[in-house]
């Protein structure tokens, strides 16, 4: 193998996706976010997620994410709310600021993409999707599988 590893291949891709996505934010007025909140940020699940969840993934230390965690409240991006699973528990949950934020991101996401496919092919940007998923069964502790047939049907009819 000549040339860098296939896993750094893939850092400097996703690299650039997130460059692209603190630029664009910055440029609409979201210029008090840094890399470190950001990356924790994207942790954040659509019904909240748990502070020493969020550390786990983003593997950093409790302190490190409760710190971020704060530095994002102020900004007004997120919020602590109960968890309605453990009384004792608090989720980390967006704001409508921080739901903006989150679609304007999403938004150079698809932009990226799109790029991606014009430049390598539509089929072959679906392959490479296809391997990074199938990747995924062996490299993210935290995703919970494809959908099951049953759940796509029933967002379908949704």
């Amino acid at each position: 193998m000549s040339g860098p590893s296939t896993g750094v291949l893939m850092f400097i891709a996703q690299r650039h996706v997130e460059m692209r996505v603190m630029e664009a934010v910055a440029a609409l007025g979201y210029d008090d976010l840094t890399l470190a909140q950001a990356r924790l940020g994207a942790r954040i699940g659509e019904e909240g997620t748990r502070a020493t969840e969020l550390a786990e993934a983003a593997q950093v230390t409790k302190q490190t994410a409760g710190y971020l965690v704060d530095q994002l409240e102020r900004a007004g991006y997120v919020e602590r709310r109960p968890d309605p699973t453990d009384a004792r528990a608090r989720l980390v949950c967006f704001t409508e600021r921080g739901r903006d934020l989150q679609r304007a991101a999403r938004e150079v996401e698809r932009r990226v993409e799109a790029e991606w496919a014009d430049h390598l092919g539509p089929e072959r940007l679906e392959t490479l999707r296809e391997l990074l998923t199938e990747l995924r069964e062996i490299t993210d502790p935290w995703w919970e599988g494809p959908p099951r047939a049953a759940e796509l049907s029933g967002a379908q009819r949704g």
